[in-house]
C-alpha cells in the first residue's frame, strides 16, 4: 500500500502517523460533543486529552515492545518510548489511557462512568480510523488468503510480507468498529445505567478482537488455538459482562430504595 505519503527534504509524512493523528483529533471532537451533551464543562475533554493521549501512546508502545520486541528492554531501553518509530499495541494504550482518565476524574471529582459513556463512541471512531492507517502501512497484517478481496503488498517499506495475497484484516476490524460506533450512537440517549455505553463498547470491541485475531498474520500464539490478544480480549469481555451486571444491579437497588422512600 502506501506507508510513506510524502517526502520533502528531510520531512516524511507516513500514512500510519497521519491516520493516528486523525483518529485522535476525531475522537477528541466526538468525545467533546458527547461530554457537553452530558453537561460536563466545555474544557473537560481538552484538559483530559493531554494525560490520556500521552499515557495512551506510551502504554501502546510499551505493550508492543513487551509482546513483539522484548529485546528492546535490555538492548535499547530508550527505544521503548520511541513512539515515532511505529509499533503500537492498542490494548496497552487503552489500559494506560484508562488509568490516566481515572486519575483525572478522581482529581477533579468528576462522574467517571458518565464521562466514560461520553467517550465510548469516540473510542470506536478512533479505532476505525486508526486501522485504516494500519492498512496503508501494512501493519497488523492478515494471514495468507485465497479470496477475491485479498490484498498484496508490494511496497518494500510496508510492514506486511511482500507478494503474498493476505486477508485485509485491518479493514475487517475498521468495518466492525464502525458497526459498533453505530450501535453506541443509536443507544446513547437512554442508557439503563451510568457506564452502560462504556461497558457496551468494551465488550463489543473485545469481541471484535477475538474474531479478527483469527485472521491476523502477526499474532503471538499462546497455545490452545489462542493468541495473546485473544486471551486478553476474552478477559476484557468477561470483565465487561461482570461490570454491566454489577452496574445494572446497583441501579435497580437504588431505584427500589428511592421508590420505597
Amino acid at each position: 500500500m502506501y506507508p510513506l505519503l510524502l517526502e520533502i527534504g528531510g520531512f516524511r509524512l507516513h500514512s500510519y502517523g497521519l491516520a493516528v493523528a486523525a483518529a485522535v483529533l476525531l475522537a477528541l471532537w466526538l468525545a467533546g460533543r458527547e461530554a457537553r451533551r452530558k453537561r460536563f464543562g466545555p474544557a473537560v475533554i481538552e484538559e483530559l486529552a493531554l494525560p490520556v493521549v500521552l499515557a495512551g501512546f506510551l502504554g501502546a508502545r510499551l505493550g508492543y515492545v513487551v509482546g513483539w520486541e522484548p529485546e528492546l528492554l535490555w538492548r535499547d531501553p530508550l527505544g521503548i518510548v520511541a513512539v515515532w518509530r511505529g509499533g503500537l499495541a492498542l490494548h496497552g494504550g487503552l489500559v494506560a489511557g484508562f488509568g490516566a482518565a481515572i486519575w483525572f476524574c478522581r482529581r477533579r471529582r468528576l462522574a467517571a462512568w458518565r464521562l466514560a459513556d461520553a467517550a465510548a463512541p469516540a473510542l470506536a471512531l478512533g479505532q476505525a480510523v486508526g486501522r485504516l492507517g494500519c492498512f496503508l502501512s501494512g501493519d497488523a497484517y492478515g494471514t495468507p488468503a485465497d479470496v477475491p478481496w485479498a490484498v498484496t503488498f508490494t511496497n518494500p517499506a510496508a510492514l506486511a510480507p511482500l507478494g503474498v495475497p493476505l486477508h485485509p484484516v485491518q479493514l475487517y476490524e475498521a468495518g466492525l468498529d464502525l458497526v459498533l460506533l453505530a450501535v453506541l450512537w443509536g443507544t446513547r440517549r437512554h442508557p439503563a445505567f451510568e457506564g452502560r455505553q462504556f461497558v457496551l463498547w468494551a465488550g463489543g470491541y473485545a469481541l471484535i478482537r477475538v474474531v479478527t485475531e483469527t485472521f491476523r498474520g502477526d499474532r503471538v500464539e499462546l497455545g490452545l488455538g489462542l493468541s495473546l490478544l485473544q486471551a486478553v480480549s476474552l478477559a476484557v469481555l468477561w470483565a465487561a459482562v461482570a461490570a454491566g451486571a454489577v452496574l445494572s444491579a446497583r441501579r435497580i437497588i437504588t431505584s427500589n430504595r428511592e421508590t420505597d422512600g
